[in-house]
């Protein structure tokens, strides 16, 4: 199941930085950003399953710290 988020989260993510690469338009970067965290937030917690803690904690913080800038960003705009 977690592998399926992963690939769906990562697709999404992939879709909307494509998006704005190509068009030069970066009004999603918001939502791109959220659909990044979660894809770590989903790895952290495979990781955390697999026993690597030290990476788990690290992905959890970088899910962390891209919610917190697209939740800025989306207050913002």
């Amino acid at each position: 199941m977690l592998k399926i988020l992963r690939f769906i989260f990562t697709v999404i993510t992939f879709l909307f930085a494509s998006y704005g690469v190509i068009t030069k338009d970066f009004k999603f970067g918001d939502i791109m950003l959220f659909f990044l965290g979660l894809s770590m937030l989903v790895m952290g917690v495979e990781e955390f399953q697999k026993g690597h803690k030290g990476m788990g904690w690290l992905l959890l913080a970088v899910f962390l710290f891209s919610l917190y800038v697209s939740v800025e960003g989306f207050l913002l705009s």
